[in-house]
């Protein structure tokens, strides 16, 4: 075994992983009081809406893959809200805009989280609802220690937020100045809001009353109430330079449950691989799958540039079905695009060099119609109060693409994504990818202490796409966790945050676990990469074409190949490619063995097992 920045771990109990230390320690806490993974991760989640809310919100959005004990695969509860019903296209273009803005109300969905975490826990958990929230409102009410990434991002919405969101102001600069790194920060709005749910709630008589009675709190009383009065009433500056009312309304989420649905796989080997389905990118990585089936990746150097020239090429093949095919209310040939015969007629694309084209392909004899291609640097970003336009970039970041941004002023502050995965003694297993409702890219709702989802951006406003604007569908999300069967029984539940790369990290560390035997831990430490040949989901939608970007513990013997082959590469931290957070089990005899394993890019990805 290699050198590795923690062990992976393992046990017998039960095990957490997060990208964040205090949501795994919860969830180990629920699994200790007796309860289920289900439970843990809910638990989990409402953390990590309190400790990580540059990257998370009560009003976000979370897809999850449920494996029951001895189930023969997973089912998806899909807290992906869909978009207001007054969000026409008309509208849009009456606006002068070309893009959905990726802050403020307009690009605001239905918040999902807060409904598929309860359908969760009503419908396979154990605990009760108190036993979930109270660990939320501990942290909110009581204070949780900033990590550095928050501090920098609060700091630097400062000029924003006095200016044009004085409701995040009061909330997130107290006494007018940023908090500090380390120290601790509370949110009592959320920790209010929260106790007035579960009093409201108590009286119902029985564990699934109970659930519902805040599931209708939420979606057909005062909170839905609140932030539809919001959106009717409020005009909010956003990254177009203007302000804007949202279109987002208090029937919209009274509407909303959330859908239950199979999810899809692909057999890979051994093993068989699930994902949500073609409102999310999720398809992608079953797409690499079978493109790299019989590739001979199983052959090369896993550090070395044959495999990654042909994750690269696999990616950017189905990348660009992606943007070709998929979306909530299209017709999308998925069977098709998933099958090992369009596979084999696409893997003869993949040649010894990087090719520069976006190549989707036409499945059942279909014509792929594409969005347009925009290169990066090309579109002119508004400043704050109609200053001058800027190009946007975030010096933390190796490359102006990582992550999910939502734009200020100043730069690219990095909305990005959280994630959970959870395995119990009983052998229950999940994974959950929750983002959303980002401190920087929406005000805050007096009273409520959280802003809206802006997942809306993630439409396109061009007529005859797979992904165009539609009311009250599904935007076609990039949030993607991932469930793997071996030998027909569940394995692994992972993840990761990061936007359009998610899948792409998520598919490195599965094949480096898979063909080079590294346990969780060492595949996930392993040096990683990304492309970003494909359009952007995230505002302004950008294209950078044939680009590569390798952590710097690359050898350059694999650069120099790489760029000989002509991938156009970018170098970035040592430590800077992904978060992946990953559980699994296996039996040993008749005991089942958990195990567990966090990224350490970051610092604060956290997985506890025992």
């Amino acid at each position: 075994m290699s050198f590795t920045t923690r062990p992976e771990l393992r046990g017998t109990f039960g095990a957490v992983s997060s990208t964040h230390w205090l949501a795994s320690s919860v969830g180990m806490s629920i699994l200790e009081q007796g309860h289920t993974a289900f439970d843990a991760a809910v638990a989990s989640g409402f953390v990590l809406q309190i400790v990580e809310p540059h990257l998370n919100g009560p009003a976000g959005e979370v897809p999850i893959l449920v494996t029951p004990a001895g189930a023969s695969a997973p089912i998806t509860i899909c807290g992906q809200g869909p978009s207001p019903a007054k969000a026409t296209l008309e509208y849009f273009r009456s606006l002068g805009l070309v893009t959905i803005p990726g802050t403020g109300l307009l690009p605001a969905c239905v918040p999902g989280a807060f409904g598929a975490w309860l359908t969760l826990l009503r419908d396979y958990g154990t605990a009760e609802l108190e036993d979930v929230l109270s660990p939320a409102i501990y942290y909110a009410e009581h204070g949780h220690p900033l990590v550095p990434r928050i501090a920098n991002t609060i700091a630097s919405m400062r000029e924003l937020f006095t200016t044009h969101w004085p409701s995040s102001a009061e909330l997130y600069l107290p006494n007018g100045v940023a908090p500090l790194a380390g120290k601790l920060f509370r949110n009592p709005q959320i920790a209010a809001l929260y106790k007035r749910i579960l009093s409201e709630a108590g009286s119902a008589p029985t564990r699934t009353a109970r659930i519902n009675a805040a599931l209708n709190f939420w979606y057909k009383g005062p909170v839905a109430e609140q932030i539809g009065q919001f959106c009717a009433t409020e005009n909010v500056w956003d990254v177009s330079g203007e302000p804007h009312k949202g279109l987002l309304t208090a029937q919209d989420m009274a509407d909303w449950t959330p859908p239950v649905e199979k999810p899809v796989s692909v057999s890979y080997g051994d093993y068989e691989v699930f994902k949500c389905g073609a409102w999310s990118q999720g398809p992608v990585l079953l797409q690499m799958l079978q493109l790299l089936n019989k590739s001979g990746i199983d052959k090369t150097d896993l550090m070395g540039p044959d495999f990654v020239h042909l994750v690269v090429e696999s990616a950017k093949l189905a990348m660009a079905d992606r943007e070709a095919w998929y979306g909530d209310s299209a017709d999308v040939p998925l069977h098709t695009l998933l099958s090992s015969d369009y596979a084999e007629q696409r893997r003869g694309l993949v040649g010894a060099r990087a090719n520069m084209e976006v190549r989707p392909g036409a499945p059942d004899g279909r014509q792929p119609t594409l969005p347009p291609l925009r290169p990066v640097g090309t579109i002119a970003q508004p400043g704050l109060g109609g200053g001058e336009p800027t190009v946007a970039r975030d010096p933390q970041l190796p490359n102006d693409r990582q992550g999910e941004p939502s734009l200020t002023r100043d730069g690219a502050q990095r909305g990005d994504t959280v994630q959970v995965s959870a395995v119990d003694r009983w052998g229950n297993m999940v994974s959950a990818t929750p983002s959303g409702g980002w401190l920087q890219s929406s005000p805050v709702i007096p009273g409520l202490g959280f802003g809206l989802t802006t997942r809306g951006q993630m439409f396109w406003l061009e007529d005859g796409l797979n992904s165009t604007l539609a009311p009250s569908t599904r935007p076609r999300t990039t949030l993607t966790p991932s469930t793997a069967f071996r030998d027909g029984v569940p394995y692994l539940a992972f993840g990761t945050p990061g936007g359009d790369q998610q899948d792409q990290w998520q598919l490195i560390m599965l094949l480096r676990h898979i063909h080079g035997g590294m346990n969780l831990q060492e595949a996930i430490d392993a040096p990683a990469f990304h492309t970003d040949h494909l359009p952007s989901s995230f505002w302004p939608r950008e294209f950078s074409q044939g680009s590569v970007t390798l952590e710097s513990r690359f050898s350059a013997e694999t650069r120099s190949e790489l760029e000989r082959r002509g991938h156009k590469i970018t170098i970035g931290d040592p430590w800077s490619e992904g978060r992946l957070c990953a559980v699994g089990r296996e039996m040993d005899g008749g005991t089942q063995l958990v195990k567990a394993a966090a990224n350490p890019r970051g610092m604060q990805g956290y997985a506890v097992a025992r």
